[in-house]
């Protein structure tokens, strides 16, 4: 890059012009053929009290396979965590994994997320498992009215914050076949009085001040009312995870082997509250599509090791 500088009299000012550009470095080397490439779209959908949801649809997208005639792909909804960030149309690896296997993928800036304003955002204040599942859960029904997704199999996976809004979808909500949970919260009040110092007092604006509020912590919580839990749920956890405990899957991993229900728990050694180790973010990729693959009864094209699954 070559600069021209001009002095304009006294006052010392320069003038810069960029003739010649040269790229110096590339943050990553992977090149991708963009026939395996699903390129999102942002949406708008109708939610609950008359106001309208966001998120960004990826149809699936394999140069080589096309969906048979007749037949509308699956759904797997993500809920983000925070709760109160948001996700974004920044290329996903994680996301183009599912849309080049066949299925679509709403990624969901629920009320609550950042970059739609302040009333947007505030939507979550006091209602942290109520507005965050419905738009989850209205934004795959709008999919499946525009007939872009097949109803009879939408999915729904998160982590952490995005694992209780997960939990709380399939357990509060009859929309969802199947779920995975990574690191999820399901036992609210556990997390109010287990968390670290720095979001010790996170929750009383998203649910309400505890214990004031405890009925509202038990109320909203999965683990009071796995009874309404009626579908498959995979789990992933960390066996070293001190926000999420491996306690609190294990309760929702029990209630649904009491009910028969298919489920299946991979616990990781040496993991905390999100993996870190490729060969565990690979097999969680990897053994998401697997249950789904046996909850739905397709066989995958790639090579899969087994996940154990119970009552299936």
């Amino acid at each position: 890059m070559r600069g021209q500088q001009q002095n304009q009299g006294r006052s010392s000012n320069w003038i810069w012009r960029l003739s010649t550009s040269k790229v110096l470095r590339r943050s990553s080397n992977l090149e991708i053929d963009t026939g395996y490439l699903s390129v999102p779209r942002s949406i708008a959908f109708p939610t609950g009290a008359g106001l309208t949801a966001y998120g960004f649809f990826y149809p699936p997208a394999n140069k080589d396979y096309g969906t048979p005639t007749g037949e509308r792909p699956p759904l797997l909804v993500k809920s983000h965590g925070g709760p109160t960030a948001a996700t974004s149309t920044a290329f996903n690896l994680k996301i183009q994994y599912w849309t080049s296997r066949g299925f679509a993928v709403l990624d969901v800036n629920y009320g609550g997320s950042t970059g739609y304003g302040r009333e947007y955002r505030e939507r979550l204040k006091g209602n942290w498992g109520i507005v965050d599942v419905d738009d989850c859960v209205n934004g795959a029904k709008y999919l499946a009215e525009l007939g872009e997704v097949d109803r009879d199999r939408l999915v729904i996976d998160g982590g952490s914050a995005g694992g209780y809004t997960t939990l709380a979808a399939l357990t509060f909500r009859d929309t969802f076949k199947a779920g995975a949970s990574f690191y999820g919260v399901s036992d609210l009040e556990a997390l109010a009085t287990d968390t670290h110092k720095f979001e010790s007092r996170y929750l009383d604006s998203l649910i309400g001040p505890y214990p004031d509020r405890k009925d509202l912590y038990i109320e909203r919580s999965p683990i009071h009312a796995s009874d309404q839990l009626n579908c498959p749920v995979i789990f992933f956890q960390g066996d070293e995870d001190k926000i999420v405990p491996p306690n609190q899957a294990e309760m929702m991993v029990n209630a649904l082997r009491a009910k028969g229900l298919p489920v299946a728990y991979v616990l990781y050694e040496g993991e905390q509250h999100g993996f870190r180790k490729a060969e565990n973010i690979k097999r969680t990729m990897d053994g998401e599509f697997y249950f789904y693959a046996k909850v739905f009864g397709f066989e995958p094209a790639d090579r899969i090791e087994p996940v154990t699954i119970e009552n299936l």
